[in-house]
């Protein structure tokens, strides 16, 4: 599931075949498919983070502040001076173990891609996606009854949850984040973005977005090229 994950993000940035209608078409298969999600849904997302990354506000991956998370220099201080306790920020690097990792694909994933497909009315994505719960319950009911099948497919989200958001937020979290200053897109994305050691590990384990500095700068490029 989170080479799937890797893998979409590739057609999704249109960097696999040389006509854009192609890349479409087996992003709907990939994601929709064989992981269950409407490419509609990872496009509005992706698309706003790629524009403004770290852009609170903007950026819908950096939505967790101040629910969750304190983020960034400035917001933190922002929240600190309006002394909003939503959270016991002090310990967010303890509890973040619990509450990031674990929790977002199984707890708000999961039923969000479904209401997101039915609001939006992408009736293409969502019979994607129920093919892929179609093809996982058929294969896994005979063997493991409901309850196991259930159990597995918990176990494989959690399992998956905590890759991807170790691998989508260790080269974000750590720069700048604030509100949208209207800085030059080069200097936008150089801000957001740093690149984790290279590896072949750290090359397979992050599907090579741990050159997120180049990622950015060129969207399209074909992942495997990233290191030249």
């Amino acid at each position: 599931q989170a080479q799937a994950g890797w893998l979409q993000h590739d057609f999704g940035h249109l960097s696999v075949f040389s006509k854009s209608r192609w890349n479409h078409w087996v992003h709907k298969f990939v994601i929709g498919h064989l992981k269950g999600a409407p490419a509609s849904w990872w496009n509005h997302l992706h698309f706003q983070h790629h524009a403004k990354p770290n852009c609170f506000r903007k950026d819908p991956d950096v939505n967790m502040h101040p629910l969750f998370f304190a983020l960034g220099k400035t917001l933190s201080v922002e929240l600190g001076v309006q002394k909003k306790k939503f959270m016991p920020y002090n310990h967010q690097h303890k509890y973040f173990f619990i509450i990031g990792p674990p929790a977002l694909v199984p707890l708000y994933f999961q039923w969000y891609i479904f209401y997101f497909a039915v609001q939006r009315k992408q009736w293409v994505d969502l019979a994607w996606m129920l093919s892929f719960y179609i093809r996982f319950f058929l294969t896994y009911l005979p063997l493991l009854g409901v309850k196991g099948t259930l159990g597995l497919h918990l176990l494989v989200r959690f399992i998956e949850s905590n890759w991807f958001v170790w691998v989508t937020q260790m080269n974000h979290i750590p720069m700048h984040i604030d509100y949208d200053k209207n800085v030059d897109w080069f200097s936008t994305q150089l801000q957001a973005t740093c690149n984790v050691h290279q590896s072949l590990f750290n090359d397979w384990f992050s599907g090579h977005l741990n050159f997120q500095i180049e990622h950015h700068l060129f969207p399209t490029m074909p992942r495997h090229n990233y290191w030249k």
